[in-house]
């Protein structure tokens, strides 16, 4: 590994740092989601149903947002390949960069149906 692409690997774990941050809150916020999600349900409360969508709304778009920082590390790992690369390591950056494709796409459904699940129809969750 070269001094730069050793450099570029610290960049990315001190960014992964504080992206481990984000995910607690987001913690915390579902856990507040679920509990506004609650009360509408046995109350019928309806400020609930909206500041639940709101937070729901929020956390998929802080995800998306994550999962596009993660996306790009992938693509970019994709795009570096070197034809001297072992096949296995092509193999490994090729799925991995796939994946991220899916979990981004993923991210995406989930943010499109906080928005536009006005009756709180479907449970989001990272199921």
């Amino acid at each position: 590994m070269t001094y730069e692409e050793l450099n570029n690997k610290i960049k990315q774990t001190r960014m992964e740092d504080y992206i481990w941050v984000i995910y607690v809150v987001i913690i915390v916020l579902s856990w507040y989601s679920n509990t506004l999600e609650r009360k509408y349900f046995i109350f019928k409360d309806l400020k609930s149903k909206e500041d639940y969508k709101k937070v729901i709304t929020f956390i998929f778009f802080v995800v998306v947002l994550i999962y596009i920082y993660f996306f790009k590390n992938s693509l970019d790992d994709f795009v570096n390949l070197k034809p001297s690369d072992s096949n296995y390591k092509k193999k490994i950056v090729s799925l991995s960069f796939l994946a991220s494709s899916f979990i981004l796409l993923s991210g995406i459904i989930f943010l499109y149906l906080a928005i536009v699940d006005g009756g709180i129809n479907v449970e989001l969750a990272f199921n």
